[in-house]
């Protein structure tokens, strides 16, 4: 009995070590696994203290664990400090910031990566649903209220029969989605007090309409594309906490408008490019950015626009391959957006691609330099073999690289059919080539064929010397196979992580 309380009181004033901030528990590997133990379910930060995105983070992050806190949920969120505990983080393969994993019944092995938004509520309702039913039965009017007054958006279904078919398919939907927190009830009070006549889904929000009411036969995919279509405001900001929402969701078609906030007409703007985007809910994304902020300015970049272009409209297609479209005019009025977005959709619009003008001593260099109105007469001259480095300013890898190309054109630029050039792309683009990542090598070898192959050997001039004598096999790769270490181009990235200039 001794023992059995000994350890007892050993263990209890070992997890008392664990230290709080904010009620977010610090975690390091010598009291990661009590963590565990005293909190079976327990969602993990891994972070670096200089990563912005991590300080973006903190406040929602410790308002969700208060919020679960003062809930008295047994659910608890901790960090690791990756930098410190490196030995940790390798262990559960962390290799960026912040990396958030949630470890359910005190499981050590193969915990969940979190994927929900990062807000406090996104978080909070992500967690319940990891360990709680996907729906919850409400009998009370006043948990209904909290309900909806407690979440950005919330879901009831008023069904009489909860083994109904209809009432089958809420659940199914409740299980497919975590960042919104799914209800059922059968009350005739609460269908009173919500002015509910007959069986449905209401979908709750505190934006825009307020309520949407579902519509046609309820099945798991009619009702998810639903609440996926009424869930985000007919416009949304774009910030570090909406990012997930915008790239996570099934709309690729996305149309920004690029203001300053401080803009004296700022709200007049807004109010038409809400208006216009009434007519194409749950087809186009209508997506507000600052153009003011600092953290923008790589996103305006990645458009051609710089802050005296603002304001200015954009709509871009996150498909496979990313194609831009750039208005004819620049007005910013409901009946001009409603116009172009209305020829996307028909398919009429042509794909906007970005140049640079043509440099009067761009072939004066061992490197020349190409810019989109000039790379088809250069790389697809058949009489030459054209190597090409498509780079960023701002990229790491681009600028180590810097110093190996030049010597590489030095080398060849008494050539008679080799060319060595470069273009960026971040300012020019081209329709034979969609780059995704930073730097990519590529090939476009002489004759008629116009053939495009990927550099993916040794980025060394010794690498790149063979692979030019051998007329691009020592290294290449059939266009598209490249795996080589790159920095991120795709606005996907540029967007939600704001990828950092290096």
């Amino acid at each position: 009995m001794f023992k059995f309380w000994l350890l007892c009181t050993l263990a209890v004033a070992s997890r008392a070590e664990i230290a709080e901030e904010e009620d977010v528990l610090v975690l390091k590997k010598s009291n990661f696994d009590e963590a565990l133990l005293a909190h079976p379910n327990l969602l993990v930060e891994f972070y670096a203290p200089w990563c912005g995105h991590c300080k973006a983070l903190a406040p929602e992050y410790a308002k969700a664990a208060g919020m679960l806190k003062a809930e008295g949920s047994e659910i608890r969120l901790g960090k690791v400090d990756a930098t410190e505990e490196s030995e940790l983080a390798q262990e559960y393969g962390v290799r960026g910031y912040p990396t958030i994993k949630f470890f359910k019944g005190g499981e050590k092995e193969s915990p969940k990566e979190y994927s929900a938004g990062r807000q406090a509520d996104d978080i909070v309702n992500w967690l319940k649903k990891r360990t709680g039913p996907a729906v919850a039965t409400l009998t009370e009017v006043t948990a209904a209220e909290s309900l909806i007054a407690d979440n950005e958006v919330a879901v009831i279904g008023f069904f009489k029969d909860a083994e109904s078919a209809d009432a089958k398919a809420l659940e199914k939907a409740a299980e497919a989605m975590d960042d919104v927190p799914f209800a059922m009830t059968s009350s005739d009070e609460i269908y009173s007090k919500f002015e509910v006549s007959k069986d449905g889904v209401i979908l709750f929000k505190k934006f825009d309409e307020g309520r949407n009411t579902f519509d046609g036969e309820l099945t798991k995919e009619k009702l998810l594309a639903f609440v996926k279509a009424n869930q985000l405001p007919l416009v949304i900001e774009f910030t570090e906490q909406t990012a997930p929402k915008i790239f996570g969701g099934d709309i690729k078609s996305h149309i920004l408008m690029f203001l300053p906030k401080a803009a004296s007409d700022f709200q007049d703007k807004m109010d038409h490019f809400k208006k216009a985007a009434e007519g194409f809910k749950g087809q186009i994304l209508f997506i507000f950015i600052d153009s003011d902020i600092d953290d923008n300015q790589r996103i305006l970049e990645f458009f051609g626009l710089k802050k005296e272009d603002c304001p200015a409209i954009r709509l871009i297609t996150l498909e496979d391959e990313m194609t831009k479209y750039k208005p004819e005019n620049s007005d910013i009025t409901a009946e001009s957006i409603i116009g172009f977005c209305t020829m996307f959709i028909e398919g009429k619009l042509k794909a906007h691609l970005m140049s640079q003008d043509i440099p009067e001593d761009w072939d004066k260099t061992p490197v020349k330099v190409l810019v989109g109105k000039n790379f088809e007469e250069v790389a697809f001259n058949p009489t030459k073999n054209v190597f090409v480095e498509f780079y960023a300013p701002w990229c790491g890898h681009c600028k180590q690289l810097a110093p190996i190309w030049e010597q590489l054109g030095e080398k060849y630029k008494d050539s008679s059919d080799i060319i060595v050039a470069k273009m960026d792309s971040t300012a020019n683009e081209i329709e034979e080539v969609k780059v995704h990542s930073f730097p990519t090598l590529k090939f476009f070898p002489a004759g008629e064929g116009r053939e495009v192959i990927d550099y993916n050997g040794e980025r060394t001039l010794e690498g790149f010397t063979k692979f030019l004598e051998s007329g691009g096999k020592d290294g290449g790769a059939p266009a598209g196979d490249d795996d080589v270490d790159t920095d991120v181009s795709s606005l996907k990235h540029i967007l939600s992580f704001r990828v950092a200039a290096s």
